[in-house]
Parts: structure tokens; sequence; C-alpha cells
């Protein structure tokens, strides 16, 4: 090896600890699968490598790179479009309740028919609610992330924010009882 080979080495040894658990949580708030979501930031990282002499800084390598990771979410997405996505991690975007037994049942029950109603989203919801509500990013980093203007991220998140509660609620209708889903 020669000393390019090996600066070249380092430099991507570099990136890759620089943003690899960045990268890692993106996907796995994405998939909701700590196993996929090594796998797909392995796949991230070698898709990094085969295209980083095409990287020409117009914007940040962690915009640049977070890009590539929602590529390759999508990607997965719709590998697996059947299959249970994203379970169990949407809880940070619901109150947790201590206390009362009944209570923590119920709020349980919301976070379940939530969840499922996420499921149900297109990836650009998915992605705008994963980003904004969930890595908690600011309205212009999403906007960077997704190729979009900041004003297409606030109304994508509003109307994702809406049809999930929106579908949330009929879910839970549907069930035992009616009940308000905060």
């Amino acid at each position: 090896m020669d000393a390019r080979e090996d600066r070249g080495q380092q430099d991507i040894s570099g990136i890759y600890r620089m943003y690899s658990k960045e990268v890692y949580q993106y996907l796995y708030h994405f998939i909701g699968s700590r196993e996929a979501a090594e796998d797909l930031t392995q796949e991230v990282f070698v898709r990094v490598i085969k295209s980083l002499h095409r990287f020409e800084e117009r914007s940040s390598m962690r915009t640049w790179i977070l890009n590539i990771a929602k590529h390759v979410a999508i990607d997965e997405y719709r590998k697996k479009r059947l299959q249970t996505i994203f379970a169990g991690t949407l809880l940070k975007l619901l109150p947790s309740s201590e206390g009362l037994p009944e209570k923590e049942l119920q709020d349980k029950e919301e976070r379940t028919h939530f969840e499922n109603a996420l499921l149900q989203l297109k990836p650009k919801y998915r992605n705008v609610i994963v980003l904004r509500g969930i890595r908690e990013y600011t309205v212009k980093e999403t906007a960077e992330i997704l190729g979009c203007t900041e004003a297409k991220v606030k109304v994508d998140f509003h109307r994702a924010m809406k049809m999930v509660k929106e579908t949330a609620l009929h879910i839970y209708e549907k069930g035992d009882g009616v009940h308000e889903i905060s």
C-alpha cells in the first residue's frame, strides 16, 4: 500500500468514526431493528466509499452521508413494505405516564395504535417524522438531508403528524372503545 492509499484509508476510517453512530441511530429509528440498522449502516458506508470521489462539498459531509442513509432506508422500506418496520420507536413522541396501571395500559395501547398508524405512512412522511420528531434536527437540517425547502419540511411534518393522529384514532375507535389520542 502506498502513502496515498494509506491516507485514503485513514480518511475513510475517520469519516466512519465521525458519522457511523448518527447514521446507525437514524436507520434504527427508521427501520426499528438493531440488526437491520447495523447491516444498513455498513451498506451506507460501502456507498460512501464508492461515491466519495464524487462528493463536491456543496453540502456538508454529514448532510451528504445522511442523504445516502435516507436512500438506503427507503430502499429497505421498499423491500420490506409489508413487514413491520419502525415498531416501538415513537415512544418519545407520546407522553409517558407514571402512576396508575390503567393509565399505563391506556398509554401503551395508544402508542401501539400510533405506531401502527405510522407504518401506513409513505416514506417521505416517515422520513420527516424521524428527522424532525425523533432525531430533533432543525427544519433547515431536515431540508438539506431530504433535498427540499424548509417550507416543504414544515408542511410535510404537519401533514404527517395529522395523518398519524387521524389513522391512530381510527384504529383505536375500531377497537374496544373510543378514546381521544393526545
